[in-house]
């Protein structure tokens, strides 16, 4: 029999908002669920150790979970587990932190079968920073491959682990995880991979979401010979400029800029990931200032507004949709001149025909669709 325990009953100071930040809403709902659907499926037993002033709260969500329970947590981490480990019934234990939302069965089956093998399964993912120690014996290096970043969830057989609380509790000392605890009194827990996305919420700012994904699209049309014959139109004909590439062709695209049709969906897309106004706002076709600007230069002050917010390019996709001219011969270029421009390695650019469809198809513009996303910056 399988108990877990989910760790609620922290005050989340360091987030400064004025509810327990489990109970805080994460995509659509409360920190907590998201935990709760993970491991429930794991779970005989599911025990949400929680502070009596948030039980009103906490019990509600766990209605739909009928092996679920509240227990009164204490005021240290230890003594809420404690509290917990008194109560269950499993002969192995899974211990979670509720404020790690982003966990993923496949981690919780694999703490599981560690337990089950070894007696012992603890989450890790091996440090990739230069760690250091500072104190009264001075400024020491240990071997980078041999430090660990901990997280949970966490499992054990649940005697040995009780009867390790049970010494700690009459120690006194203090202790961040389980691990310790067992590590302390019963011996080396079995280390599992963990994952680098099983984070915990701690700060305000770890709320927000790592990733945005924003959209844009754009339409140029060609000019004409009319057009062209009654001076309203440019008399270059000879090329059109599209992701910061020349390309040969017999008739120039209409645009107060440089008619950058794909550039510009995609500086919308990038706005609009960073929750930021669209080019008209910024680079106003009204304005003398931008006639026939360069849209890559646009592109590097869109750049400078998304660092501002924090942010940085993690993928791109492009897709670009005319008769005329032919891009396949160009594609890779229009890849690499994006790549630096935007700092990232994954840009994609897919281009087709519209069957001989509608403006596209009559040879008649250019449309093209952007899709972007966005990380933070760090």
């Amino acid at each position: 029999m399988t108990s877990i325990i989910l760790c609620a009953a922290g005050s989340g100071t360091r987030t400064g908002f004025p509810v327990n930040k489990t109970l805080c809403d994460l995509g659509g709902m409360p920190v907590l669920c998201h935990s709760l659907s993970v491991v429930a499926p794991f779970a005989d037993e599911l025990l949400v150790a929680c502070r009596k002033e948030d039980e009103g709260a906490v019990s509600p969500l766990l209605s739909q979970y009928e092996n679920a329970r509240t227990v009164l947590g204490g005021k240290t981490r230890t003594e809420s587990v404690y509290n917990a480990l008194k109560e269950a019934k499993g002969d192995i234990v899974l211990i979670h932190d509720a404020a790690r939302p982003y966990l993923s069965p496949e981690l919780v089956k694999r703490v599981l079968e560690s337990v089950q093998k070894t007696g012992s399964g603890v989450a890790a993912v091996a440090a990739t920073d230069t760690v250091v120690f500072t104190g009264e014996n001075g400024y020491a290096l240990p071997p980078r491959e041999n430090v660990y970043l901990l997280q949970t969830p966490q499992g054990f057989a649940r005697e040995p682990l009780l009867a390790a609380y049970e010494k700690a509790m009459r120690s006194g000392k203090t202790f961040t995880d389980d691990s310790g605890i067992y590590a302390a009194y019963v011996g080396s827990p079995t280390l599992v991979q963990g994952e680098k996305e099983n984070r915990k919420l701690t700060f305000a700012e770890d709320f927000a979401p790592c990733e945005r994904v924003g959209f844009g699209a754009d339409t140029h049309a060609f000019e004409h010979q009319e057009e062209i014959d009654r001076g309203i139109a440019r008399l270059n004909l000879n090329y059109i400029t599209l992701c910061g590439t020349v390309i040969p062709s017999n008739r120039a695209l209409k645009a107060h800029s440089d008619g950058d049709v794909p550039v510009h969906a995609l500086m919308d897309a990038l706005l609009s990931a960073a929750d930021l106004r669209d080019i008209g706002y910024y680079f106003p076709d009204s304005d003398e200032k931008y006639k026939g600007a360069n849209s890559m230069e646009l592109l590097a002050e869109v750049m400078e507004l998304v660092r501002g917010q924090g942010l940085k390019v993690k993928n791109v996709s492009i897709s670009i949709l005319c008769e005329l001219p032919r891009l396949s011969p160009y594609i890779e270029k229009m890849r690499e001149t994006l790549r630096a421009a935007l700092g990232c390695g994954h840009v994609a650019i897919a281009a087709g025909t519209n069957e001989k469809l509608g403006y596209i198809g009559e040879g008649r513009g250019i449309t093209a669709y952007a899709m972007v996303l966005l990380a933070k910056q760090g």
